[in-house]
Order: C-alpha cells, then structure tokens, then sequence
C-alpha cells in the first residue's frame, strides 16, 4: 500500500490475492509457519534465502494425539508465500511432495526470486501494510480491474479458524484444563498432553461463566490472528470470569 512494487516467479497456485503482509525470521519449519492459524489472511515472507529444499511431509500422518504430525493445523492459513529462493528439488526421509506442489494443492500462491531482506527491512521501518499479489492476464478484456486491497483484521478470523465443537485430549490425565481456540496450535496441544494434561478444547464463542471455570485445574486462552476486539464472545466471558474472583 505504500507503492512501492516487486516482480516474481510463481511456483504456487496463480490467483491474485490481497491481505496483510508480514515476515518469519524461522532458519527451519515452513510446513508449520503456513499451516499457524495465527497467519490466517497474511502474506508470508520467509527471510531464511533457501526454501523447499525438504519438501514437504505426506498428508494423512498422524500423532499419538490424533493431531497431524507434522503440522500446527489441518491446512495453510497463509493466504501466500513469499521467499528469497526456490529449490526445486527436495529431499528428506519423511517428504511425500515438493512445497510447490502442496502450495497448488492448497490454492496459495507462491513468489521466489524477490529480495525479502529488502521487502523485510520496508516492513521493519514503516510497520504494519497491506499487499497484494497480482497475476497479470496476457489479455485483458474491456472492464479489467486489478484486485483491490484487502484489511483481514477487518474479518473476525478467531471464528475462522476456530475449533467448532468442543474436544478432549488426554482424557484421564491428571490436571484438567479448559482452553478456549483462537486459533491454537497443534503443538501447545501436544506439550500440555505430555505433561499430564487432560485438555478440553473449546470454540472461541464457548460461554465461559465461574462455574464451568471451577469444574478445572485452569483456564488456557490460546494466541491467535486478526484484530482481539474481534473476539468479543471470548472478552465477555474472559471479563465475567475475571470479575467473579
């Protein structure tokens, strides 16, 4: 929004998309940054230059939690990626497909060949923007119009990628938790579980009052995308229990 633009090579699926652009300093990990609902409508930039060199692992795997074992969520929450470098070609133990091709599978769009460092540094000094992504037809009929940007925190994205019926992981285990999911990640599940947690995993809108609250050991509130004014449901019972003592 700021006008300054980027030219790249696709190696993802090819339909412009708008949102919010933000960067992951991570050297390792991109299966589980695009699958963090906490990225739900951003644009991703990887600063590390090299990605997609260990591909991606199979779909379908999962953990003795019944969670996906190599990701934070069940899909990509970006709604693009954008790196340094491509490598085409992948190879680790576990990869079933290439990132392009799990990218394709997804419908996210996918940008190599942009200096990221740059774009990071852009994002570093002037803060928060919105970007877009565009796909340029070779024609363009009468009437063509360039897609618009797009505010995501203008959307209520805890309700997107919230849970929508209550589950419960390590049932039996010691210390009983409720946690409610803004967008709560595989892996915050998986540790608690470990450490003798029995978990109830709730909706962002689950009516929270004292006296549910007093049925456990602790209340969790995940981390989550998007603007927190959003989740009112979750302010309003936060507040009701908060007040009760």
């Amino acid at each position: 929004e700021d006008g300054s633009r980027y030219t790249g090579v696709s190696f993802g699926h090819e339909e412009s998309v708008a949102g919010e652009i933000v960067f992951n300093t991570g050297m390792v990990g991109y299966p589980e940054a695009l699958t963090d609902p906490s990225y739900k409508g951003q644009l991703l930039i990887s600063t590390y230059p090299l990605v997609g060199n260990y591909g991606v692992p199979s779909a379908g795997l999962i953990d003795e939690f019944g969670l996906p074992k190599h990701f934070e969520s069940d899909r990509i929450h970006a709604s693009a990626f954008i790196i340094s470098d491509y490598s085409h070609h992948f190879s680790n133990w576990e990869a079933g497909r290439s990132l392009s091709q799990w990218l394709n599978e997804e419908k996210i769009p996918g940008l190599y060949g942009i200096d990221t460092r740059l774009l990071t540094k852009r994002i570093r000094e002037t803060g928060s923007m919105l970007a877009k992504i565009e796909f340029n037809p070779s024609y363009m009929p009468p009437g063509y119009e360039e897609i618009a940007f797009a505010n995501p925190n203008a959307r209520n994205l805890v309700e997107e990628v919230s849970c929508k019926e209550n589950i419960v992981y390590g049932q039996g285990n010691t210390t009983k938790i409720l946690a409610v999911d803004c967008g709560i990640k595989n892996n915050i599940i998986r540790n608690l579980v470990k450490r003798d947690v029995e978990l109830h995993r709730v909706p962002w809108d689950f009516q929270l009052t004292p006296e549910v609250c007093n049925q456990f050991d602790g209340l969790f509130l995940s981390n989550g995308p998007g603007n927190p004014e959003m989740a009112y449901h979750t302010v309003k019972g936060l507040k009701t229990v908060i007040e009760s003592g």
